[in-house]
This record gives C-alpha cells, sequence and structure tokens, in this order.
C-alpha cells in the first residue's frame, strides 16, 4: 500500500438490482455454470449472501444457501465463495468468510459446510485455518472438471452463551 493511503473493503447485500455482479464474478471466478436456483437461494439467504467492494470495485463473493436439517435446525451451505486474483491475499475472502461464521454464531446456527474439488489445496488450506475440516469424500460429484471428485468440508459452531 502507498504510505497513509488507506483501501477500504466494504461488503454489501446482493439484491435483485444488483444480481448480475454476483453473476459476472461466477463467470471470472469458476468452471461451473450457476442455474437461476443458485441466484434464488443466493438471494433467499439474505445477509448470508455479499459482495466485497475493493476501493468500490466488486471484486469477491460468499453465496450461500439456508438449509433445514430432520430435526428443524438450519446449517448453512456455502455454495460459493470467491475473490478475483488480483485482489487475493489481501484479507478480502477473509472477511467474507468471518461475516457468514458471525452471523452464524449469532443466529445460533451450529454447522456450515462446503464441497471442494479434491484438487483445489488453496481452498482446502483457507477453511482449515478457520476451523474447518474434511468430513466426507465424494466420488464423482462434479459433472464437467476434473478431478470430479470433492471433499465435504464442515464447520461446526457451539452456540453462543448470553453474556
Amino acid at each position: 500500500m502507498g504510505a497513509g493511503r488507506e483501501v477500504s473493503i466494504s461488503l454489501d447485500g446482493v439484491r435483485d438490482k444488483n444480481v448480475m455482479q454476483l453473476k459476472k464474478l461466477n463467470v471470472a471466478l469458476f468452471p461451473v455454470r450457476y442455474n437461476d436456483k443458485y441466484y434464488a437461494d443466493a438471494l433467499a439467504s439474505g445477509e448470508f449472501t455479499k459482495l466485497a467492494y475493493y476501493s468500490d470495485i466488486c471484486v469477491g463473493s460468499i453465496a450461500c444457501r439456508l438449509e433445514k436439517k430432520e430435526n428443524g435446525a438450519v446449517r448453512v451451505y456455502i455454495m460459493t465463495l470467491g475473490v478475483l486474483a488480483p485482489y487475493r491475499g489481501l484479507g478480502i475472502g477473509t472477511r467474507l468468510l468471518n461475516h457468514v461464521l458471525d452471523l452464524s454464531s449469532k443466529q445460533n446456527i451450529s454447522e456450515i459446510y462446503l464441497h471442494v474439488q479434491t484438487n483445489n489445496e488453496d481452498a482446502i488450506n483457507f477453511y482449515k485455518k478457520f476451523g474447518f475440516e474434511i468430513t466426507e469424500t465424494i466420488q464423482n460429484y462434479y459433472t464437467n472438471i476434473t478431478p470430479p471428485d470433492c471433499y465435504v468440508v464442515t464447520k461446526f459452531i457451539s452456540p453462543q452463551t448470553k453474556k
């Protein structure tokens, strides 16, 4: 950073009027094309889906789906988390993930999980830094990318105690 030049990272919710930003990021970031259900789930998750701006440039996002388990508890599925390559290493992905972790904790959501391609060591190591663990391997999860296998990576959060 230049001396005395503070660059701000800000998060913004995804709404109908800016969902195209999320679509453009996904095309640039991921080898998979996402369908309308993905975007409907992302919008429905409310505060759990965010765009990240670096000096007012949209450079990253996290998109989640809220799922009800059989016992009625809610868990968070991270559908996508990505930051454009030139902006990696600046704490943007950390900021996005911490937002979802904090929100989950405040809402007493005890489980967050996602799928990661088995060869994506950067992502696996990133999530492990936040206490996620590989809990399952699924063969042939992906259809048009190699390798087709994924890990299920999960973090269990203890409920917050009221002070």
